[in-house]
């Protein structure tokens, strides 16, 4: 049984004639061949030299895809190793409930939105989650990118409104968006009208900003009562992830007593840089890649568990 402790969160030369057509036909062939040997594996290719004679004896460069190219992304950004490829997302999506003790009254008779912590899975997998969108660093958006690690953004409009741009392209490269309140408050000391207001008007301004309203949504601090859920409802909220551990630039804290990842753990940072933290969130996500790869675990979408 895992115990649950208090958190506290205030924290390209053309050339001519019929032997380039036949060297280019050849390059592409190969640079196919890397890629199709990748693809859905999860697993270094068994990629052998290209015999025969060749006039030029530069490799292509690798597929933004290929093994080759998140060895070197692992490599640029200083990792211990490639991060694991995650499975393929469940066909049939596990049955999230409320974790033990974090229900409200009313929660399964009103089908309130479920506050969690890890999704039920036997994968070795974890989920990155990161909130509120205070630092905007380039850096990160291209790590990720170049490294291809899913994470969802948890969104609070008082400090992304200077720059809906910036999140706009984390959405255009397949990252989800989602409600974090429109200016942070701690939720359980407002009415629920306010409460409304907070969680309904983010939803309206990222349907404007972003296209759509999401359907998750995290409370401020992870602190909520009854009326934060069934005011989240009622803004058309189904789940209300928490985390299980945080990482920091420096450390990582745990809300189990073992003090360990587990398969379906969802994991917490911020969108900080050098203002709050004793470095950038290129360092914050080069500690959590690193333990999430040497203890065995990949970096899943959390959506296509929801």
């Amino acid at each position: 049984m895992r115990a649950v402790v208090q958190n506290d969160k205030n924290r390209s030369k053309r050339g001519g004639g019929r032997r380039s057509t036949v060297l280019l036909s050849v390059l592409v062939l190969c640079a196919g061949a890397v890629v199709c040997g990748c693809a859905g594996t999860g697993e270094s290719p068994d990629v052998r030299p290209a015999t025969g004679r060749q006039a030029h004896p530069a490799a292509p460069a690798p597929a933004p895809d290929s093994h080759a190219a998140l060895v070197a992304a692992a490599r640029r950004w200083g990792l211990d190793a490639v991060p694991l490829r995650p499975p393929a997302p469940p066909t049939h999506k596990p049955r999230i409930t409320a974790r033990d003790g974090f229900e409200v009254d009313g929660q399964v008779e009103d089908d309130l939105p479920p506050v969690f912590t890890t999704i039920p899975t036997r994968q070795k997998v974890v989920f990155l989650t990161i909130d509120d969108g205070a630092n905007k660093d380039p850096d990160f958006l291209r790590m990720m990118s170049e490294l291809k690690i899913p994470y969802s953004a948890f969104l609070s409009n008082y400090l992304v409104k200077d720059d809906y741009g910036f999140f706009r392209t984390m959405q255009a490269e397949g990252h989800t968006l989602n409600n974090h309140t429109l200016t942070h408050p701690y939720l359980p000391g407002l009415s629920y009208d306010e409460q409304k207001h907070e969680i309904c008007g983010m939803q309206t301004i990222m349907k404007k900003q972003f296209g759509r309203a999401p359907t998750v949504f995290r409370p401020p601090y992870g602190n909520y009562n009854g009326d934060t859920l069934r005011a989240a409802k009622a803004c058309g909220i189904k789940y209300a992830p928490i985390w299980d551990e945080e990482v920091f630039v420096d450390h990582w804290e745990y809300r189990e007593w073992d003090r360990s990842l587990h398969p379906g753990d969802i994991v917490l940072t911020h969108f900080r840089g050098r203002d709050d933290w004793d470095g950038t969130m290129v360092d914050d996500m080069r500690r959590f890649l690193n333990k999430v790869t040497r203890d065995g675990y990949a970096v899943a979408r959390l959506e296509d568990y929801l």
